[in-house]
């Protein structure tokens, strides 16, 4: 299975892409952990990405997509794969769809997890780290024990988590009708328990595999 996941901040996304990998036996891919990992191997895309992030740049798109074909070359994505945050605009799509049409290995289904505003933002914003632990903890559904020293931290307040999801909006604007049209997007509702999502997600991807 060759999966794109999509979702906006606090959709449920990394979850759902890390039960996957284990459901399918098949790699999560990321551009965050591909761009750690070639820094840490010093590769020469690695040091090329590593110059604009120091720079506080956006790595290009070559340098990105250089990443991938560098990672789906690796023996444990030959099966399959997750993208999870990747492709993120059209110009990053049609060049994933090149390199996999050279491959022979073209992808199998686009899923969008979809999850609404309000709740985007009670998911993120009542979020809080134990400053002692790392914990993380909702104050809605997993309320923290009453001696965590708890700490609301930048990226889970109010504002930072509405210009997340604009920028989100903004960003997908043309991407999924892209997917729409090449006839790959499938949408699922991301409201409820994991598992339940996780059933909606293998639903979908059953009938994307048949």
């Amino acid at each position: 299975m060759r999966l794109v996941l999509v979702g906006p901040p606090a959709s449920g996304k990394g979850t759902q892409a890390a039960i996957l990998t284990v459901r399918l036996g098949v790699p999560k891919i990321s551009t965050g952990d591909m761009l750690r990992q070639a820094r840490a191997a010093r590769t020469e895309l690695g040091l090329a990405a590593e110059g604009f992030m120091n720079a506080g740049l956006l790595v290009p798109d070559d340098v990105v997509i250089g990443l991938v074909s560098e990672r789906l070359e690796q023996a444990d994505a030959q099966s399959g794969f997750i993208l999870d945050g990747f492709p993120r605009t059209v110009v990053q799509a049609e060049a994933l769809e090149a390199l996999l049409a050279r491959r022979g290995t073209p992808l199998d289904v686009v899923v969008q997890i979809d999850v609404s505003s309000d709740l985007l933002l009670e998911r993120a914003t009542l979020r809080r780290t134990d400053k002692r632990t790392g914990q993380i903890y909702h104050l809605k559904y997993t309320p923290p024990p009453p001696d965590a020293d708890l700490e609301h931290r930048k990226d889970d307040q109010e504002d930072t988590v509405r210009k997340r999801l604009d920028e989100y909006d903004a960003m997908t604007a043309a991407l999924l009708p892209h997917y729409q049209a090449l006839g790959l997007l499938k949408r699922i509702d991301g409201v409820g328990k994991p598992e339940q999502v996780t059933e909606r997600m293998l639903q979908v991807l059953r009938v994307a595999g048949s």
